[in-house]
């Protein structure tokens, strides 16, 4: 499989946790209610629906993915570092799908025209205590649609990784690298259309 790095972007000091004030993407609360008559509590976190899309590299033949830091991972594993799809939260008054176009462009670098991205499905994430929707997406890139290195907006620190099909199976299952289950459902997906 291709080496794929994941120790820390930049060195992380200093880290600390503190109540979260003004919040402007995840709000806590404690949920009330009765379930079939039994008064009951859970503590729920509100957070903003988003997009992922699945991109194949059809002239590298592999998945364009990125990698980045995430604080709540680091929590856990102490590398904090991720490899994810591309993806956005829904925070702008645009369609889905032209969401998922602009964060093509700003994270990867390529520019798509929407109506040659196609909706895989849709589900719900961290049912447990979030239950957000992501929106799940697939387009086709080559070289000639490339318009930058990508990396994202406003001080984000995203790399672009190019996972060649060959490794994608062998990386669903190590377990030393961190990901979503949204991007190893893509991946059987694509597995399944197209191999």
């Amino acid at each position: 499989m291709t080496k794929i790095n994941t120790t820390n972007i930049d060195k992380i000091t200093n880290f600390t946790l503190a109540p979260l004030e003004n919040p402007r993407f995840l709000f806590t609360a404690l949920a009330s209610y009765q379930q079939d008559g039994v008064d009951k509590t859970w503590e729920v976190v509100e957070a903003s629906d988003s997009v992922a899309i699945l991109i194949y590299h059809k002239d590298k033949n592999s998945f364009v993915l990125v990698k980045q830091f995430r604080p709540a991972v680091y929590l856990n594993d102490k590398r904090g570092v991720t490899i994810e799809l591309c993806a956005g939260i829904v925070d702008k008054d645009l369609s889905l799908v032209d969401i998922a176009k602009e964060e093509i462009e700003e994270e990867c670098g390529y520019s798509i025209d929407s109506k040659d991205i196609d909706k895989i499905t849709s589900f719900h994430t961290s049912v447990g205590f979030a239950g957000s929707k992501q929106t799940l997406y697939y387009v086709e890139v080559d070289e000639s649609m490339k318009v930058s290195e990508g990396g994202g907006v406003d001080a984000e620190f995203i790399e672009v990784i190019y996972l060649p099909i060959k490794d994608a199976k062998e990386f669903i299952y190590d377990e030393s690298i961190a990901k979503t289950p949204g991007l190893m459902f893509a991946f059987m997906w694509w597995f399944e259309r197209f191999l």
